[in-house]
């Protein structure tokens, strides 16, 4: 799949906005901290992708029914659903100058019942974007950080009518932005995420 930018200008995908608050002392803080020590922006890429997808659980599997969808939130409250830990990553990896996306993906519920929309980043290395879920692994679930093939947590069936979305966005895209922002918890985001973009 080739993967196509929302907006040409490549600093868009640098730049801070309220959910991605890498200008945030928090984001500021906990990226220096991950780059104490490592050899390359590629090495710092890997332990913040890492430091995400490992110290912060998913909300769903914790049972966590906080709802965040600030970077900084996130970061503060270490909870979030896979959008959330989007924004985290998106945030550390801007914060030292790493061009970072949003993508999507629209899959099938756990249960089964119905479809809804799945937060991951794509990182922008050696003139191509690469695609990685920060969402935390569990049985059955194992993303890595790579540049050489995609591990991500999930590949879309179609027979399922699940899908990649190809769009790379500099920003939240609005429905799950404000589906993010509404929800007094967890549960209710689960009825209120988009089933599709």
């Amino acid at each position: 799949m080739e993967l196509i930018q929302n907006t040409p200008d490549l600093s868009a995908y640098l730049a801070a906005d309220e959910a991605i608050d890498h200008d945030h002392p928090v984001v500021r803080e906990t990226a220096a901290r991950l780059a104490e020590g490592v050899a390359d922006s590629y090495a710092y890429a890997r332990s913040a992708y890492e430091f995400v997808r490992d110290t912060i659980p998913h909300s769903q599997d914790s049972g966590d029914p906080r709802v965040t969808w600030r970077a900084s939130d996130v970061l503060t409250r270490r909870t979030g659903i896979c959008h959330a830990k989007a924004h985290a990553l998106a945030a550390l990896l801007r914060a030292e100058d790493i061009p970072t996306a949003l993508c999507y993906q629209r899959l099938t519920y756990d249960d089964g019942g119905g479809h809804v929309v799945h937060g991951l980043v794509a990182v922008r290395f050696n003139g191509a974007w690469h695609r990685q879920d920060p969402r935390g692994n569990k049985p059955g679930v194992d993303a890595q950080f790579s540049l050489a093939g995609e591990r991500l947590a999930f590949v879309p069936d179609p027979r399922a009518d699940e899908t990649d979305c190809p769009e790379l966005y500099a920003g939240p895209h609005p429905a799950v932005l404000s589906a993010l922002k509404a929800a007094p918890d967890r549960p209710s985001l689960s009825r209120a995420l988009p089933t599709a973009l």
